[in-house]
């Protein structure tokens, strides 16, 4: 079963597998999340899932099970 993936506010959406790393998804769909470490401690990466109460490290999140449908919004970083 497949998710289909929006992000935002670049309005692009991809279809993506249960498990997938959410920055493979990302990137497949032309979209730059910044990254610093890769393991979650410096932030960088962090995004917000509709519906979850807190942002997500995205180096660290991967697509779930459990959804048809994810919201990712993304947010531009001037420092990263």
């Amino acid at each position: 079963m497949s998710v289909t993936v929006h992000f935002l506010p670049d309005k692009v959406t991809v279809t993506a597998e249960p498990g997938e790393p959410l920055l493979n998804v990302a990137d497949r769909a032309g979209i730059t999340i910044p990254t610093g470490c890769l393991m979650g401690s410096c932030f960088a990466c962090e995004v917000e899932i509709e519906g979850q109460e807190n942002p997500v490290r995205a180096c660290l999140a991967s697509i779930p099970i459990d959804e048809s449908v994810l919201i990712v919004h993304r947010y531009d970083d001037p420092i990263w």
